[in-house]
């Protein structure tokens, strides 16, 4: 394999001696999509969509998510023409390190790493508190072990096992929410054969009392930065990109897949709950799902949501843990971070990393009881900035890439995945995350992860030139040509 003409020559990045060192590509195109389907249906659905409908009202949160979906288009075109110029693990960094600088992509990496480190914490949590339903005399913090052991075992065994018990976790979510929007459906159009109860008919509730807008179009404009956050997680097409067989083929179809479902599954969705339940009584004490299913008759909608949700945590957790460690396995392999922590299992799978960010995950869900106004509370301030953050980095870095590959004389003809508009496209991703940005200003409730965000990342730009200087520079490290590379083989970043 070479690197193609217009670039230096670098190693042979499939050569036997690397190949010793490197992820294995073992994951398939229907992997990647449950793996970002699994990252992203989480508790922002289950749970939070309540909060959403209620600031923004029925048709306010249709068109947030509406707005959500779009952006997750914008910034999946920008992934796929990265992820296949770039097929390592725990890309993000890689793209903004190549295309922008070596301390942004530092600073994209750790903002990455700590917003899972803190998901992780935050879904065993829940997942134990949601297993008092049915066990109350358990201790939470038992659950919450058994749960860490459990998914730190998929993690550890290899990455196709990982794959495959994220496409099962994921599909549990996906058939619960096929089941609300058919079910749901049928019963605004009247079709509710097991309940007596007067409902809906089809979007009555969407004309309030206070008009169609009952909080005014900032209440839309606020809840953008909760439904980014819901929708966070597809992105993770990119980290396992390192770890998949056949990317010029896979990717690709996984992340066309991957946008139209997250587009139907969550705006049809909110869609539902928003015509069934009035949205001045939709909240937090109960998941929306539930209250949903129960209006229409389902027997035991609180049991079979209360699975469905651990479930999605788990996931939620499992997806997490797994682009915790390939972040710090790519900064080692960068030289910014310890090399221990790019050492691989004969599965290849970096087990250092993996037991570091498990500990990370814990000390997350420790400080969520020792210090939950002080330590975690800023962590979680960081993790929901991180997100966009991220998403910024992603647009910025093809921008970048794109305009470098174009004045070295390339033709995008040539690229295996071409991101369409170009450079409206990359643009028009950056301009309105930043605009979400902008607007949580204005929230009380969200503007602690500006307050602590921004400082963060700048405290990682001082770091990185503190500690590695200026000895790199953006675009050292050319591309992989795509349409040279034997994609079955391993590959090392």
């Amino acid at each position: 394999m070479s690197i193609s003409r217009t670039a230096p020559r670098q190693k042979d990045l499939t050569s036997p001696a690397e190949s010793k060192n490197a992820l294995r590509r073992t994951m398939g195109a229907r992997h990647l999509i449950m793996i970002a389907m699994g990252g992203v249906i989480g508790s922002g659905l289950f749970l939070s969509s309540g909060y959403t409908i209620s600031q923004a009202g029925p048709l306010g949160a249709v068109i947030a998510y509406l707005i959500g979906a779009f952006v997750v288009y914008l910034i999946m075109a920008c992934l796929g023409e990265l992820a296949l110029a770039y097929p390592v693990s725990g890309a993000f960094h890689i793209y903004a390190s190549r295309s922008i600088s070596p301390a942004t992509g530092f600073a994209t990496a750790w903002l990455y790493w700590l917003c899972w480190a803190v998901a992780i914490g935050s879904e065993f949590t829940a997942s134990g508190l949601l297993m008092q339903r049915w066990f109350p005399q358990v201790d939470v913090w038992i659950w919450c072990l058994v749960f860490a052991a459990l998914v730190f075992g998929v993690n550890a065994v290899s990455s196709r096992v990982f794959g495959e018990t994220e496409f099962w976790f994921s599909l549990i979510k996906v058939a619960a929410i096929v089941a609300l929007i058919v079910l749901g459906g049928a019963a605004l159009l009247g079709f509710h054969p097991l309940s007596n109860q007067p409902h809906p008919f089809l979007f009555e509730n969407f004309n309030t009392d206070a008009g169609l807008f009952p909080n005014g179009l900032s209440g839309v404009m606020v809840t953008t930065l909760a439904v980014f956050y819901a929708f966070s997680g597809s992105e993770l097409i990119g980290v396992a990109a390192g770890e998949t067989a056949d990317p010029a083929r896979n990717i690709p179809r996984a992340l066309r897949s991957t946008v139209i479902r997250l587009a139907v599954f969550f705006v049809g969705a909110i869609a539902v709950i928003a015509a069934t339940v009035p949205f001045d009584k939709v909240g937090l004490d109960e998941s929306p799902f539930v209250t949903v299913f129960s209006s229409i008759g389902i027997p035991y909608a609180g049991d079979v949501m209360n699975f469905v949700i651990i479930t999605a945590l788990l996931s939620a957790g499992n997806s997490g843990l797994f682009s915790c460690s390939r972040m710090l396995f790519s900064l080692a392999e960068e030289g910014h971070a310890p090399k221990a922590l790019a050492k691989l299992t004969q599965r290849g799978i970096p087990l250092l990393a993996l037991c570091l960010s498990m500990v990370g995950g814990l000390a997350s869900l420790v400080s969520s009881v020792a210090a939950p106004e002080t330590v975690y509370l800023i962590l979680v301030s960081i993790s929901g900035f991180a997100v966009v953050g991220v998403w910024m980095s992603i647009a910025a870095s093809h921008f970048f890439h794109r305009r470098a590959f174009l004045h070295a004389g390339g033709d995008p003809k040539t690229l295996p995945y071409r991101a369409p508009f170009y450079p409206w496209l990359p643009i028009l991703a950056f301009t309105l995350c930043l605009a979400s940005l902008v607007g949580i200003a204005f929230d009380p409730a969200q503007v602690g992860a500006l307050y602590f965000g921004v400082p963060f990342v700048g405290a990682c730009y001082l770091y990185f030139h503190l500690r590695y200087g200026r000895r790199r520079k953006g675009g050292a490290k050319p591309p992989v040509d795509m349409t040279r590379v034997d994609q079955n083989q391993p590959t090392a970043t």
